[in-house]
């Protein structure tokens, strides 16, 4: 017999055929009400089962395989990162080495964290599937021998209804034969029909006994695992979301670890930082100062803080030394006793801080009495010849210090730098006028350079929102006299300067 292919002939190849043609024809019989059909209520009932839980199941796996996606993709993002923060930690910053750890440590559970949701979770997931392709092909091989079996019993059926049709039918041509043919062969024709209908009989029935064991094998394995099978989604369920809740409980706790300390690195940072800029600020005033004297700074701690520039988004400028202390001329105790007799009472403004009040544990002696001169345009107290010199010595001191008396620039003050008189036009959004008593560097466009002994004119913001605490918007005056519009304006930092 001619050989198809490999295990394939020409008589299995027909075999196969005429069952699919016997199988087409019972099914359509069964469906016309010509034939029944064997049913089992309870099978049918787990082969939908099997489906539900077949759906189920290759939705969960695709959902974990998305899952375990968004986590490499999330990994990737946070490698980026880490790598982005370790590219601008400068060498010098606090915690460099530190940051590189905290970087590879983060990496290293990723990577850990996504290894193991495929150990525990998908490759279990694929292998729980993996048993359904098998489950379904016998489903459908039981669906098939069940047709054979029905066939084979509807045929053998037949053949014993149309037992007694049979026998009719022969008995006519019998009798023809036994009129026509010798009394000796008579017997054969009789004895020959009789084989031939009972073995078509025995035919029907040992197929239809082949049939049925062969469907009743496949029937009873599937009655056993289609129930198993539907119970252990149960556990396996379970096992599945619990891995992966565990896993995440994990991951998640040492990533908080490793949060927490890189924001203590960070704060850290921050610290040391704001510490060196302390540093070089106390070493500018001590060296400024010969570490003795304070009394020209709010608090006797040096030269005022610089508040945090609007226009920046890190810390201020460092800190300017503060102004040269000008020695006081020499006077006699007995002089800057008269300082404060009853021919001195100076005008005291309660209703603004005093520009060049001493700080407690100071004395005039300690005060700047040149900058004042070289700012103020008060006129100098005529003071008449004195015979007696130590009168004319005390005068003078009173001259002195009627020109520093930290109460009349607001109201003795008739003229600006440049001669100009109070009345003068002011500014749009005018609100007072300031004296600066520290230079300070400009370290942003948007900023105004100061020297001291410079007025200026303090503006209102153009936008009230953008004011960082203790800065001031303001032209100087010198400026505004000579131009009469805002293109200089500028912010500074308040406690450079003293109000007027």
């Amino acid at each position: 017999m001619a050989d198809l292919g490999k295990g394939v002939t020409a008589g299995k190849l027909a075999s196969n055929m005429q069952k699919k043609i016997t199988r087409a024809q019972e099914k359509v019989l069964q469906k016309l009400g010509k034939a029944d059909e064997t049913k089992d209520a309870a099978f049918e009932e787990w082969v939908t089962n099997f489906h539900k839980q077949l759906a189920e199941g290759t939705k969960l796996q695709r959902d974990l395989r998305a899952y375990l996606a968004a986590v490499k993709a999330m990994h990737e993002s946070s490698k980026r990162l880490q790598e982005c923060l370790v590219d601008m930690y400068e060498m010098e910053w606090y915690g460099k080495d530190e940051v590189n750890s905290i970087a590879e440590d983060t990496d290293l559970l990723w990577t850990d964290f996504h290894q193991k949701l495929v150990d525990h979770a998908l490759i279990s997931m694929d292998t729980y599937l993996g048993q359904f392709p098998d489950i379904k092909a016998r489903i459908a091989k039981r669906d098939r021998k069940l047709v054979d079996y029905d066939s084979a019993r509807h045929h053998y059926a037949s053949l014993q209804k149309g037992k007694k049709k049979d026998d009719v039918k022969v008995a006519k041509p019998v009798s023809l034969l036994e009129k026509a043919a010798p009394g000796w062969a008579q017997g054969i024709l009789s004895a020959h029909h009789v084989a031939q209908t009972n073995l078509s009989r025995s035919q029907a029935e040992e197929e239809l006994g082949r049939a049925q064991k062969v469907f009743d094998e496949i029937n009873e394995d599937l009655q056993e695992e289609l129930p198993s099978l539907w119970n252990s989604r149960v556990g396996f369920y379970v096992n599945t979301f619990q891995s992966v809740a565990g896993l995440e409980e994990k991951f998640h706790r040492e990533m908080g670890k490793l949060s927490l300390n890189l924001n203590d690195v960070l704060d850290k940072l921050e610290e040391q930082k704001a510490g060196k800029v302390s540093q070089k600020t106390a070493a500018a005033v001590k060296s400024n100062t010969g570490g003795t004297n304070n009394a020209l700074t709010p608090g006797g701690t040096g030269a005022p803080a610089i508040p945090k520039s609007p226009s920046k988004l890190k810390p201020g400028p460092p800190l300017p030394p503060p102004p040269k202390v000008t020695p006081s001329k020499d006077l006699k105790p007995e002089n800057i006793i008269n300082l404060f007799d009853d021919a001195f009472v100076p005008e005291i403004n309660v209703s603004s801080p005093s520009q060049f009040e001493a700080p407690a544990g100071g004395s005039l002696l300690d005060m700047d009495f040149d900058a004042l001169q070289s700012t103020s345009s008060a006129p100098a107290t005529h003071v008449a010849p004195q015979a007696d010199g130590t009168e004319t010595a005390a005068q003078t001191a009173e001259t002195e210090s009627d020109a520093a008396a930290p109460s009349q620039p607001a109201e003795t003050l008739p003229e600006t730098t440049n001669g100009s008189t109070e009345d003068a036009e002011m500014p749009p959004g005018f609100l007072y006028k300031v004296v600066v008593m520290h230079e300070y560097t400009a370290s942003d466009a948007d900023e105004l350079e100061l020297k001291s002994g410079e007025v200026l004119l303090v503006v209102t913001f153009d936008k009230p929102e953008e004011q960082d605490e203790g800065w001031q918007m303001a032209v100087k005056e010198s400026y505004w006299l000579e131009n009469k519009d805002l293109k200089a304006k500028g912010v500074f930092p308040e406690n450079f300067t003293q109000r007027l």
